[in-house]
C-alpha cells in the first residue's frame, strides 16, 4: 500500500509538474522519491528497493552507480565540464566521435552533436531538408512517417510521430506529414509470422513513395522496434525493403536508434541486423548509460558537403544548442563505449536475451489476458488482451497496464506500462537472479490482479 504522504512527496506536488503524466493521479499515487541507485535498483527514502525492469526510461545501461562511469565523470569534471562548441572543440568529444564512426554502418563519417533524442530528431529533419534545397530540389518539403511511431515531443518530432496521445492535440502546430501504414506482427493484415516474413506490408509506405516521392525529403523510422506504441516489433526484412524504396526514390532514410541502439535489440546498432546504411542515424538514450543528455546524429560525405561552401553562400547547418557537445556528457558516452569493448558486453546481451526469452515463455506464454509475449534483443513485451483468440484489446480507459504497475510496485518491481502493454527493458547487468525475480514478480502480479477482478487466471 502507498504510505501516508511525506514532506518530500508534498513539497514535490507543490511546485514539480512531472513528465508524461496527469498529475491528478498523484493525489492518490504521489511520486515515490529515490534516494539512491545501486546495479539495478533504486531506493526511496524508506530504503524499500525498486527493482529497475525498464532501466529508468532506457538510458541506463550498466547500471545505477557504475562505479567505472562515476570515476570517468568525476575525473572529467575535475578537468573540464563544458565548453562552447563552435569554433571550439575537446578530447572527449573527438574520440567519442571517432568511435561512433567506427561502430556506425558504413557510410556514416561525420557526427553532429545534441543533447536529447527529441533534438536528434529536429537535426535530421532539418539537415534533410536543407540538403534537398541546397542541391537543387526544392520541392521535396515534407516527410513520410508510419502509424504508431514516435520520435519525440518537439514540434518536428511530433510531427512525424504517429501515437495520437501524444500529437493529437497539437495537429493544428504540426508539419504536413505523408502517413504509411506501419508494420504489425501481432495484427499482421497479411496473417503472416515474422519469422517467414517477406514484409508484404512494405507495399504500403511504397504506395505513398510512388505519389508523393517528388515532395518527400525522408523516410523516418525507428528500427525493429516501434518502441512507445507498445514495443510493436518487426523484422529486419522490413528494414531492407525500405532501404531500397527510399533508394528508388530518391529519398532520405532517417534511422531513429535513439531507443533501440547500443546492444538493446542484440546489435550494436538495430541497422546492423537488415545489413543497411541509412542516410541519417539518430543516437541517445543509452549513449551515456543512463548518467546525461547527449544525443548524436550521424550523417555521409554526401550530406555533410552539401552544406560545405564559402560563408557567403549561407549553406552552413546554424543548428545550435547551448550544451551541444557538452564535455561532461561525452567523457560519460566514451567510458560507455569502453565497456562495450572490453566488457564483451554484446556477447553478455546474446546470453541474457536467451535467458529472458526462456524464462517469460514458460511465464507467460499460456496465461489467458497475454495475447504475445515478444522479445528482441534485451526488450521483451507482454502483449495483454481481453481475449487471446480475437486479439480484443482492453478498452484503453480500463488502465490495466497502470493498475498492475501501480500493484507490482509494492512488490519491489517497476514494470512501467505502455497502454496495456508491460515490457521489460532492463540494464544489461541484470543477474540470473534478478531476471528470476523480474519474471516471477510480473507474472504474479498479473495472476493477483485479475484474480482480485474476479476472472480466470488458470
Amino acid at each position: 500500500m502507498i504510505r501516508e504522504i511525506t514532506d518530500l512527496q508534498a513539497r514535490d506536488l507543490q511546485h514539480i509538474w512531472h513528465p508524461c503524466s496527469q498529475m491528478k493521479d498523484y493525489e492518490a499515487f504521489p511520486p515515490i522519491v529515490i534516494k539512491k541507485g545501486q546495479g539495478v535498483w533504486l531506493y526511496d527514502e524508506h530504503d524499500k528497493r525498486y527493482f529497475d525492469a525498464v532501466s529508468s526510461w532506457w538510458v541506463n545501461l550498466f547500471g545505477h552507480a557504475n562505479p567505472r562511469i562515476s570515476q570517468a565523470l568525476s575525473d572529467q569534471a575535475f578537468t573540464l565540464e563544458h565548453t562552447i562548441f563552435a569554433n571550439f572543440t575537446h578530447e572527449p568529444a573527438i574520440r567519442l566521435a571517432e568511435k561512433l564512426v567506427a561502430l556506425a554502418p558504413p557510410g556514416l563519417h561525420k557526427v553532429f552533436l545534441a543533447d536529447n533524442g527529441s533534438s536528434a530528431v529536429e537535426v535530421a529533419l532539418k539537415m534533410s531538408f536543407q540538403y534537398h534545397m541546397q542541391t537543387g530540389k526544392q520541392t521535396k518539403t515534407r516527410f513520410l512517417a508510419f502509424t504508431d511511431a514516435y520520435h519525440g515531443e518537439t514540434i518536428g518530432a511530433l510531427s512525424v510521430g504517429g501515437v495520437g496521445l501524444y500529437n493529437e492535440i497539437f495537429e493544428p502546430l504540426l508539419l504536413d506529414t505523408v502517413r504509411a501504414q506501419g508494420p504489425d506482427c501481432f495484427r499482421c493484415p497479411f496473417q503472416k509470422v515474422p519469422e517467414s516474413c517477406d514484409a508484404p506490408c512494405s507495399q504500403f509506405v511504397e504506395e505513398q513513395l510512388k505519389v508523393h516521392h517528388e515532395e518527400i525529403a525522408a523516410v523516418i523510422i525507428e528500427p525493429l522496434i516501434q518502441a512507445a506504441a507498445g514495443m510493436k516489433m518487426y523484422p529486419p526484412i522490413y528494414l531492407k525493403r525500405l532501404r531500397a524504396l527510399c533508394s528508388q526514390y530518391d529519398v532520405h532514410l532517417i534511422a531513429d536508434e535513439i531507443a533501440v541502439g547500443f546492444g538493446r535489440t542484440g546489435t550494436m546498432f538495430a541497422c546492423e541486423q537488415a545489413n543497411i546504411t541509412p542516410d541519417f542515424m539518430c543516437l541517445s538514450k543509452g549513449i551515456t548509460g543512463g548518467y546525461l543528455p547527449l544525443s548524436a546524429v550521424l550523417t555521409s560525405n554526401e550530406v555533410y558537403n552539401a552544406f560545405y561552401d564559402e560563408y557567403g553562400t549561407m549553406k552552413a547547418f546554424l543548428h545550435s544548442h547551448s550544451y551541444s557537445g557538452n564535455t561532461l556528457a561525452c567523457r560519460v558516452a566514451l567510458e560507455v563505449l569502453t565497456i562495450f569493448e572490453e566488457e564483451q558486453i554484446m556477447d553478455m546481451i546474446q546470453r541474457k536475451g536467451q535467458q529472458m526469452r526462456e524464462l517469460a515463455m514458460a511465464a507467460f506464454d499460456d496465461m489467458p489476458y497475454v495475447g504475445e509475449y515478444r522479445q528482441v534483443g534485451l526488450v521483451g513485451a507482454i502483449e495483454l488482451v481481453a481475449d487471446r483468440r480475437t486479439k480484443e484489446p482492453f478498452a484503453s480507459e480500463e488502465r490495466i497496464g497502470y493498475q498492475i504497475y501501480q500493484q507490482a510496485l509494492v512488490k519491489g518491481l517497476l514494470i512501467r506500462p505502455l497502454g496495456n502493454i508491460l515490457y521489460f527493458m532492463p540494464p544489461y547487468i541484470i543477474s540470473n537472479e534478478e531476471m528470476t525475480f523480474m519474471m516471477k514478480t510480473t507474472k504474479e502480479t498479473i495472476e493477483q490482479f485479475f484474480k482480485d477482478r474476479g476472472e480466470e487466471v488458470d
